[in-house]
């Protein structure tokens, strides 16, 4: 007959079917000594769909920043118009010429204009005699870096003679790949810095609102009812007319992205109110206030902390409204206007039936609304999913 031995530990082990489980829960949750942001970026991960959208954001800001590094014809000033090259289709990337021959280094076909002696329309046709090879890291046209470092550096060019447009040419002869590029830094700015306007209003009136409860927030809660009874489309769009012509493309850009934040921030205000309703006769509340601290403290400290996962996830989510709200207004011309550009700028040629029946390369800026949009809502469910680990799958 076996004897205890009072000094050895028991240690169970896995025989059944729960007592596995019960042990890769614990492995799953991982220590517990793992802080709010760790646990939140672990499960972040575990989404692959997540992740996909974070790159995509991520994709589309190194292109917007560096537009002039991936862009192998001239994007900014007087020589990014070449009314000779206007409306030039898509070029095609070749590995085999005409005569069956396999290049090691992709080429492109010169390019041949014909005119329509009927319809006096343009075409472009390829010169296969002509064979233009595609380099990488090429010295061309000199730009600055983040408008201070100086250099001509560009990720791929041909020779010179040659040309490249990858997604064709406006009606100015302009490289659409190039400014779609750059009109990124607009689109993107515009939206993350009204989407951070709108946050800050919103999720401080809705912390005040829930917080003090009562007048304060009946006050505050008729006040989000009188700004979202209004239709935002029209509003914005009276709103944005009334800036001024002359003035400059900073103070338009500024305007405008207070227009969509100030007109934004209403659904917020309602979702953190809701959440700090639910909070602010929890313990650690009522404990602060009986130590004698104070409102703004008890707010700031305590309670705006505590829904700062649900604000970035609304973060995230905001910035694509934004992004198709300035994509209409400046399509119809009542938004972003030269020298800026935007995403909705450049589709301004698309309003014409006529030429977007003949040049439907023209509607490539979609391509990247559509990219930022589908970027930004799956990296914004997934930070909702991850802003509570603690949940069950």
């Amino acid at each position: 007959m076996a004897t205890a031995n009072p000094g050895a530990v028991f240690t169970p082990e896995p025989n059944t079917v729960s007592d596995a489980l019960s042990l890769d829960q614990i492995l799953a949750h991982g220590s517990r000594n793992e802080s709010y942001a760790q646990l939140v970026w672990r499960r972040f991960q575990r989404s692959t769909v997540s992740i996909i959208g974070g790159l995509i954001v991520l994709m589309l800001a190194v292109l917007a920043i560096f537009a002039e590094f991936f862009s192998p014809t001239p994007i900014n000033g007087i020589n990014g118009f070449d009314l000779k090259s206007a409306f030039i289709s898509p070029q095609q990337v070749h590995l085999v010429d005409a005569t069956g021959q396999l290049h090691l280094t992709p080429f492109v076909y010169g390019l041949i204009q014909t005119l329509n002696p009927k319809t006096f329309q343009v075409t472009w046709t390829e010169d296969t005699k002509n064979i233009y090879p595609i380099h990488f890291f090429v010295h061309s046209w000199p730009y600055k870096v983040l408008g201070i470092i100086p250099t001509d550096l560009h990720l791929f060019g041909v020779d010179k003679g040659g040309s490249l447009f990858m997604l064709g040419t406006d009606k100015q002869g302009r490289d659409l790949w190039g400014k779609a590029c750059e009109a990124g830094r607009v689109s993107l700015a515009m939206s993350l810095f009204g989407t951070l306007i709108s946050i800050a209003v919103g999720s401080v009136m809705g912390v005040v609102s829930g917080y003090y409860g009562g007048r304060i927030d009946d006050a505050i809660q008729r006040f989000v009812e009188f700004v979202t009874a209004f239709p935002q489309l029209p509003l914005w769009m009276a709103l944005a007319v009334l800036v001024p012509k002359t003035a400059d493309s900073f103070a338009v850009f500024v305007v405008i992205a207070c227009i969509f934040a100030l007109l934004s921030w209403t659904t917020l205000a309602r979702e953190v109110r809701g959440k700090v309703l639910a909070l602010r006769q929890t313990d650690f509340v009522l404990a602060a206030k009986e130590m004698g601290a104070s409102d703004a403290r008890i707010i700031f400290r305590h309670l705006y902390p505590n829904t700062l996962s649900h604000v970035i996830v609304v973060l995230t989510l905001t910035i694509p409204g934004i992004i198709l709200a300035e994509a209409f207004l400046s399509f119809l011309g009542v938004g972003i206007k030269e020298p800026l550009t935007s995403w909705g700028l450049l589709m301004q040629n698309a309003q014409n039936l006529q030429t977007l029946s003949q040049q439907l390369w023209i509607m490539t800026p979609t391509i990247f609304i559509i990219l930022a949009v589908l970027g930004f809502n799956l990296l914004g469910d997934g930070l909702r999913d991850a802003a509570d680990p603690y949940a069950g799958r």
